[in-house]
């Protein structure tokens, strides 16, 4: 099975434009990404719609793809660089593996788990989840949270959250009922990827701002494997001052 890598990687954020190119240490990010990505998959692409990030991976050894800029999400933007793959560089792909670019410390872990679920031949989308162990966690809106049936397969993805335990009070909620948190890289089956990124949206993607709920919603099944690795993006210039942070411990 070949498995290829893709690393979404736009210029402009809303809270932190140009981001992919802040340096950590002396690195910059999509440098950090790109490098951990490449320990664990056979090849690794970055796609972007700016020639500044372009010229950022290629000047480090990297493979940069220019993509459309009116993508709505990450998965539009792989569906069209695993495209470009096939067509330029002759690699064809049974498996994409969507790296979020502002995950710096993405984890080998994370990766090889994510791979392990397209050893079943029925898979065709996965994704990572962990456990949560906080309530601020439970509580935040930010953090969607999954319900896992017994196979592995997704249910449902939701901001609330799920399940709703009725006969206790929130604070008591975490004793009794392992609760997921999503964690947002996915894999993908090379033609699912095709298919799924030009479906149309869905009335729960549209309320609770999920694109893994469109899946669901048109009778897609998505996969699930448990990370204990914890997940840390960087949306803000401040949660790139604590990577530095963290980096020098």
């Amino acid at each position: 099975m070949l498995i290829t890598g893709i690393i979404p990687s736009r210029f402009d954020s809303t809270r932190f434009p140009g981001k992919p190119l802040a340096m950590i240490g002396d690195k910059s990010m999509i440098r950090m990404v790109w490098e951990e990505a490449s320990k664990v998959l056979e090849s690794v692409f970055v796609a972007t719609d700016d020639q500044r990030i372009a010229d950022e991976v290629t000047g480090f050894g990297g493979f940069a793809i220019m993509t459309s800029p009116h993508h709505r999400t990450g998965t539009e933007r792989c569906a069209e660089a695993a495209g470009i793959i096939e067509s330029q560089f002759g690699i064809s792909p049974d498996t994409i593996i969507n790296i979020q670019g502002d995950e710096p410390f993405f984890s080998r872990e994370q990766a090889e788990k994510l791979v392990a679920c397209f050893d079943d031949n029925s898979v065709e989308i996965a994704t990572l989840v962990k456990k949560i162990d906080k309530y601020d966690d439970l509580v935040n809106p930010g953090i969607p949270k999954v319900l896992i049936a017994a196979n592995g397969d997704a249910i449902c993805f939701s901001r609330a959250t799920i399940p709703y335990n009725r006969d206790l009070p929130l604070n008591e909620w975490l004793r009794v009922t392992d609760y997921y948190k999503h964690i947002g890289m996915y894999g993908y089956r090379t033609s699912v990827l095709k298919k799924i990124s030009s479906l149309d949206s869905t009335p729960a993607e549209i309320s609770e701002s999920l694109e893994q709920l469109r899946w669901l919603g048109h009778g897609y099944r998505i996969r699930t494997a448990i990370t204990n690795t914890e997940s840390i993006g960087i949306d803000t210039p401040e949660d790139l001052e604590n990577a530095k942070i963290l980096l020098n411990k």
